[in-house]
């Protein structure tokens, strides 16, 4: 008689309960370190990929980029202008603009430059948080949060 193992679902009836969807996001490792087992460049993945990805779009100065120069936030010339409350508002719609375009992995919930306190305004610094959920974890909110320093 055959042993028959009951796995409690047919192929044709399984279905997922993972929250997640079935895509997995993979981007390369941007500091290229080396993955120990391949020799290859490491990669990052899921929710790290994303996030970098947006860090890497709000960063990007228009013009970058040789095929996409439309594509970028222009943050870094707003270090130099005074910041007043338009500035932050252009910087808010430049920053949502580019990451609805560019990025289709997330949904963004929020934009927020610098803290209501002013600190870093005294700094001479940009403080950006840019508040967001996956497409495929819609429930969870990431956080991605960049510092804007005028280096000289």
């Amino acid at each position: 008689m055959p042993i028959t193992y009951n796995t409690g679902y047919d192929d044709a009836q399984a279905t997922n309960e993972s929250p997640r969807s079935t895509f997995i996001y993979k981007d390369l490792n941007l500091f290229f370190t080396k993955n120990p087992l391949s020799g290859d460049v490491s990669k990052v993945t899921d929710v790290q990929a994303i996030k970098r990805s947006v860090r890497n779009l709000v960063l990007t100065n228009r013009g970058e980029r040789l095929f996409h120069p439309e594509m970028g936030g222009s943050v870094y010339g707003s270090l130099f202008e005074n910041f007043t409350p338009i500035m932050e508002i252009e910087l808010r719609v430049a920053i949502t603009s580019v990451i609805e375009i560019y990025e289709p992995r997330v949904v963004l919930e929020e934009v927020l430059v610098n803290n209501p306190s002013g600190v870093d305004l005294d700094n001479n610094r940009l403080r950006i948080t840019v508040r967001f959920s996956l497409t495929n974890v819609p429930n969870e909110i990431e956080e991605v949060e960049i510092f804007l320093d005028r280096i000289r």
